[in-house]
């Protein structure tokens, strides 16, 4: 684990700095032509007045020495031509102004171009180079727990440094080695329900966490693997009266006035587990029911029977069909209804079968009942169930 994980931080360390490199390169690349942009637009905006008026400069010169030479041509003619071209030459010259010349500026007024380097830039790079990054031989975090659900893993972690303060936990995870690392859950939490997990196939899983006040977050702690033997819990497909996800775990009442009880596809729920229900609520019913049973049994349009304990969506709570004084909080939507069971006593079983004693707890929106629910047969796993009279209920299952 040491050199494997020491090799890593190198590969990691050396990628990092490379790319490092390669974007400053072509940031300090992209400011040089930035800069040598700028000087060729000030070069070529204060040199175009410069150049307009030497060229007016030489056409004045060029003017005043084709009359020059005018002149000295009149001068050196005949008398006959002379007058003539005297005359001709008087007029240009009174024409031409060759004592007015463009505007000159002044040497100060001419732009002279130099460059401002700031060599404090390289005292703060440096400074930041050498803040930049951290060898952690521990992370914060370890994944601490995985426990077994059907079609999914409870993952749960804890702080392994005291003088850490964790603002945000991210657990990732990837299916076996090869496939990349994906997230599964950021928040404030310390544990968290995977699902939709295949079972019996490993599951690679990885946290870590941001500390109070920053953005970074830490190192990954050290990979785990989890897996699941559990199948997923799923609705039976086909009722009429309810329609089903693709994955078969959330069942939603549909218009159709056919009624009856859903059942689990198989008895995939088993003592020492929690199973969970979430809802969206409709319009309730007294005869409506979440629970469990033994055996799925037709012709009931309720769990309020023998062989099953169950929950009204009003709160109330059936045992073998009986309602039991306790009740609990009408389901809201959004809210969970959880029901947990252990073996208290078991009697002797036989192929003519036996009775057992089961603790059951039922919890909903902060309260819980529970009590003993007797059988007269051993019972390795149970359906689950649900009922409702009216559409608009939808329920998950996990």
């Amino acid at each position: 684990q040491i050199k494997e994980s020491a090799t890593l931080t190198r590969d990691v360390l050396e990628q990092h700095f490379s790319d490092l490199k390669g974007t400053l390169k072509k940031l300090l690349d992209e400011r040089l032509l930035s800069l040598l942009q700028e000087v060729d637009v000030i070069e070529q905006e204060s040199i175009k007045p410069l150049d307009e008026c030497q060229k007016l400069i030489e056409h004045g010169v060029s003017t005043a020495d084709d009359l020059l030479r005018e002149g000295e041509s009149a001068v050196d003619g005949d008398v006959g031509q002379e007058n003539e071209k005297l005359c001709n030459f008087t007029k240009k010259a009174l024409h031409i102004q060759l004592d007015s010349l463009p505007e000159v500026p002044s040497l100060v007024d001419v732009p002279c171009l130099s460059a401002q380097l700031d060599d404090c830039l390289l005292t703060i790079l440096k400074n930041q180079i050498f803040r930049h990054g951290t060898v952690a031989s521990r992370p914060p975090v370890q994944l601490e727990e995985f426990v077994e659900k059907p079609g999914g893993i409870l993952v749960r972690w804890c702080k392994v440094d005291e003088d850490f303060s964790p603002q945000d936990y991210r657990l990732q995870l990837r299916k076996g080695t090869a496939s990349a690392f994906e997230d599964a859950y950021v928040g404030s939490d310390t544990e968290f329900l995977v699902l939709h997990l295949d079972p019996h196939v490993d599951y690679q899983f990885r946290v870590c966490a941001r500390g109070d006040g920053r953005q970074e977050w830490s190192p990954w702690s050290v990979p785990q693997l989890g897996r699941t033997t559990l199948v997923p819990h799923e609705w039976t497909a086909g009722l009429e009266g309810y329609s089903l996800s693709s994955r078969r775990n959330i069942a939603l009442r549909n218009d159709s006035q056919s009624c009856g009880v859903l059942y689990s596809k198989a008895p995939t729920y088993s003592c020492g587990q929690t199973l969970t229900f979430r809802q969206t609520v409709g319009q309730p019913d007294r005869r409506d029911s979440l629970g469990v049973c033994v055996e799925q049994q037709n012709g009931y349009d309720s769990l309020q029977r023998d062989k099953a304990v169950c929950i009204s969506t009003n709160g109330a709570v059936f045992v073998n069909g009986k309602e039991m004084t306790n009740q609990l909080p009408a389901v809201t939507s959004g809210s969970t209804v959880t029901f947990d069971m252990e073996v208290v006593q078991l009697g002797p079983c036989s192929n003519e079968g036996g009775n057992v004693k089961l603790r059951v707890t039922i919890s909903s929106n902060n309260r819980e009942v529970v009590f003993d629910w007797v059988l007269d047969q051993c019972c390795g796993s149970l359906y689950f169930g649900c009922s409702f009279s009216y559409p608009g209920w939808k329920v998950l299952v996990f």
